[in-house]
């Protein structure tokens, strides 16, 4: 059985998703899995607490990884198991749904080209931060402004035009790498993980 198949296996056995796996260098084989979620709580009218993989869970799944990795003869020296963090990468259309208006980075595999058309984009840009939104169309977009952030106690006039919202659609495939947008707001939680600062 191949590699992906059998960590699948156990993970999604055990209760849990698989987010991603990584060999690196020095045999070193990096397992990210995650709380499984289900579309029906995003929508229910009372927020949904947030869970969290605890370090209980990466090593019930360690153990069982270990063995299983071992019966098929998968050559590794070390395996980590590890929850995605706040950095979370969202690989497939289900992510997509399930961080829906959260603040995500978004790394194209091609510089966007003929879509700067407007002249505000450079042509040769491949990397964005901004909030993750449906197409009208079908699909997804992101929505930025190049604003730049106001610093700690700076005051902003009341007159300043802000800077206009950009959109742009995008699908999976002309993605190099997408994740959340490593946000920590000391203030507190509100909404989604990897939500905006309030």
């Amino acid at each position: 059985m191949a590699l992906q198949q059998v960590v699948e296996q156990i993970v999604t056995g055990l209760g849990y998703d698989l987010v991603e796996i990584e060999r690196s260098a020095g045999g070193l084989l990096r397992v990210t899995i995650d709380l499984p979620w289900e579309q029906s709580a995003a929508d229910a009218p009372q927020p949904v607490i947030e869970q969290f993989v605890t370090v209980e869970d990466c090593e019930k799944v360690t153990r069982q990884l270990q063995f299983a990795l071992e019966v098929d003869g998968v050559e590794y020296k070390r395996l980590e198991v590890s929850s995605p963090g706040i950095d979370r990468p969202l690989r497939h259309e289900q992510d997509f749904v399930r961080f829906e208006g959260s603040v995500i980075d978004i790394t194209l595999k091609a510089p966007i080209g003929a879509a700067a058309a407007g002249g505000q984009v450079n042509a040769t840009r491949k990397k964005f931060r901004g909030t993750l939104e449906r197409a009208e169309a079908g699909g997804w977009q992101i929505v930025w402004s190049d604003e730049p952030p106001v610093k700690p106690g700076q005051r902003v006039s009341k007159k300043r035009v802000p800077a206009p919202l950009q959109a742009m659609g995008f699908t999976l495939d002309e993605c190099r790498d997408v994740r959340l947008a490593p946000i920590v707001d000391f203030k507190g939680r509100a909404g989604k993980a990897g939500a905006a600062p309030a």
